[in-house]
């Protein structure tokens, strides 16, 4: 039974690197070697029941917690250690033993099952000392530059808060200049403003005096017209001339309603006339400016070609007399020079537009013009300036309120982002600021989340960053993205994953989070220390 029960385990070295052997049953961990003494009664680990030591690994399960048989399959909550060494110990369920699959690299799972199992911890623990050895290198490395980078934070931020404090004392005095400016603007502006009203109304006055003058002059005109008879009196009968005036459209003017629109008199004078056409003015129509009617289209269905009676003889030209081709040149000599009117050279009249067009300022009222725009534009220009000081002093202490690390040592980050290109999609870290997502082949692109807060473990917050209130996704949470960030020589995107639906997994390296690194033995790496 002695042999089942016990197993002799190398566990650790000397400073002579003799390896020492301890005897313990099997699948015990040097830890609990304590709680298996061959002499004495066993009690089980969570205090169930004691047992004789006999009964230990004797491939029946007799305590609850399976810490009788530690070295057999008994029982189906056990646990059996593999000492591994050479390499790093470690626990295998109790159900793997002898199941003919080796699973400790030592191969002593696979005591009593026949299967032929290759001890390969020492390959293992070789293989594993080297990532060490080079994981090591990398943290070295990764300190070093980590220690530059506080440094050169530690700078930046003095810096940026002696500009700051220059800044402040600027703003202070662009205030000022800005106070002093809009005084002056306000000042040039009120005589500018004077000018201009008057101008304006000197305009206004000469726009209702010329307009008076055309109303007279159109006025004396239609009496002209409507007294046919020269007599010096416009009478009904020639008022009833003009049938535009209807005052009920139904398109004729009666005796009835011209004699209305004559004050009910049978006929007036020019000095009456003037009462009259207020009331005409509007809808009268002079006769020497008369209004085209808008050309009448023919419809298609009546427009039709000539028809050529082919049957019919032309008309034989001896048929025509001399006399009747005489008298057909004079009637084209008539047509052609009587009727044709004398060329006359037309003078582009001025449109309304161009006669209601206020004339330009006079040299005293541009004067106080121009010194007002300069005053205005002076003060436009100071006033931007100040603008431009007041983004830049928020920004600054924007960027000196986050939270950088321990000593600053994630500054660099600010401002900069980093991509990383996979098969489908571009990821694009902005750290402080937001993570987004675009397709690699055209698309909008989508916001994954916004800067957050520091998310790690007690012991160091500054291992993970979240990103939250991203982009909604189709009947779900917004997106959010949380960056897990490791050691490295380079400041890179390594890879990015969806664990769960719209919440995303950055994997980030950064020299930033390279702790100082410690001396280790690697050399006895592997070696059981429990």
């Amino acid at each position: 039974m002695t042999c089942v029960h016990l197993l002799l385990t190398l566990v650790f070295s000397v400073s002579l690197g003799t390896p020492v052997e301890i005897q313990r049953p099997r699948g015990v961990p040097l830890s609990k070697r304590q709680f298996y003494e061959e002499n004495k009664p066993f009690t089980c680990l969570d205090g169930s029941r004691t047992i004789p030591f006999d009964r230990v690994n004797d491939d029946y399960c007799d305590c609850k917690d399976g810490s009788d048989e530690p070295g057999t399959a008994a029982c189906p909550n056990g646990h059996f250690h593999c000492t591994n060494a050479g390499y790093r110990p470690t626990f295998i369920p109790s159900s793997r033993i002898n199941d003919g699959i080796c699973d400790c690299c030592d191969t002593t799972d696979e005591y009593n099952s026949g299967a032929k199992c290759e001890n390969t911890c020492k390959e293992l623990g070789r293989k594993e000392r080297e990532v060490l050895q080079k994981m090591a290198e990398i943290t070295k490395e990764g300190f070093l530059l980590k220690q530059q980078l506080i440094e050169e934070a530690k700078k930046g931020r003095q810096e940026k808060q002696g500009k700051l404090t220059d800044m402040q004392e600027n703003k202070k005095q662009l205030e000022e200049k800005v106070e002093a400016l809009r005084t002056v603007k306000e000042t040039a502006e009120q005589p500018e403003k004077e000018a201009k009203e008057h101008h304006l109304k000197a305009w206004e006055e000469q726009k209702t005096a010329i307009r008076l003058e055309k109303d007279k002059a159109k006025m004396a005109e239609a009496f002209l017209e409507l007294d046919d008879d020269a007599d010096g009196f416009v009478s009904v009968s020639e008022l009833q001339s003009h049938a535009e005036l209807d005052p009920d459209a139904d398109g004729s003017l009666t005796e009835t309603e011209a004699q209305g629109l004559m004050g009910g008199a049978d006929r007036v004078d020019t000095s009456t006339f003037e009462s009259i056409w207020a009331n005409i003015k509007d809808k009268y129509q002079l006769e020497s400016q008369p209004v085209e009617a808008p050309p009448v289209e023919t419809p298609a269905e009546e427009v039709k070609e000539p028809v050529v009676d082919n049957e019919s003889e032309p008309y034989p030209e001896e048929d025509i007399s001399e006399e009747e081709e005489e008298e057909e040149d004079d009637e084209d000599d008539y047509h052609e020079e009587d009727d044709k009117p004398s060329p006359t050279i037309k003078t582009p009249e001025k449109s309304p537009e161009d006669e209601e067009a206020m004339p330009p300022y006079d040299a005293d009222t541009q004067a106080l013009i121009d010194a007002a725009q300069k005053a205005r534009d002076d003060f436009n220009e100071a006033e931007k300036a100040l603008r431009e000081a007041d983004d830049q002093i928020r920004n600054i202490e924007k960027e000196l309120s986050f939270d950088f690390g321990p000593h600053a040592e994630f500054t660099y980050m600010y401002s900069q982002c980093y991509e990383l290109s996979t098969g489908e999609y571009i990821y694009r870290l902005c750290p402080f600021n937001r993570v987004s997502q675009k397709p690699k082949y055209g698309g909008s692109e989508t916001n994954l989340g916004t800067w957050g807060t520091w998310a790690g473990p007690e012991n160091n917050k500054y291992l993970l960053m979240k990103y939250e209130h991203g982009t909604g996704c189709w009947q779900g949470p917004n997106r959010s993205t949380t960056v897990k960030l490791t050691c490295g020589k380079e400041t890179v995107v390594t890879s990015t994953t969806e664990p769960s639906r719209c919440e995303y997994l950055m994997e980030f390296t950064t020299p930033a989070v390279c702790q100082e690194p410690t001396n280790v033995d690697l050399s006895s790496h592997g070696h059981e220390e429990l």
